[in-house]
């Protein structure tokens, strides 16, 4: 992900309606290299009129990785950009020295769950009204690198 990115992240997470971060903690993220781990996907824009057909925001705190968003167009849904985005993710973090890695889900979002158990995580607890807008539980998923 590069600053040139920004808008269209941006564009993404609200198509996703995911919890807005915004322009300004994206680039502050880009800012800190060092232990952010942020990918896109790129896309034939011509074919699509746009570049990026997901994201993934990443963060190594003391051996441990901690997706903080993934985001794929709706419209590019089930074609294997957040498996892949996140896969890729997770082999990074590995060679970082990531010893686990976790994530806050909604709890409703059924389909964004599934794709974390195929990707080897597992639920490990709850977080009673994490989400705002609309007000939700968030899963705490968890996956072991051991």
């Amino acid at each position: 992900m590069t600053e040139h990115d920004l808008l269209e992240v941006c564009q993404i997470e609200e198509l996703g309606q995911l919890s807005a971060w915004g322009w300004d903690a994206y680039h502050k993220e880009l800012e800190s290299p060092q232990d952010t781990i942020m990918l896109v996907a790129r896309v034939d824009s011509v074919a699509y009129g746009f570049e990026l057909g997901g994201f993934i925001v990443a963060r190594m705190i003391a051996g441990e990785l901690h997706v903080n968003n993934v985001a794929v167009r709706t419209e590019l849904r089930r074609n294997r950009i957040g498996s892949s985005l996140l896969e890729h993710t997770l082999q990074v973090a590995q060679r970082y020295g990531a010893i686990l890695a976790h994530l806050e889900v909604r709890a409703g979002n059924e389909v964004a769950q599934r794709l974390y158990v195929r990707c080897g995580f597992r639920a490990t607890g709850r977080r009673r009204n994490y989400y705002r807008s609309p007000t939700e539980d968030a899963l705490l998923m968890s996956l072991s690198f051991g």
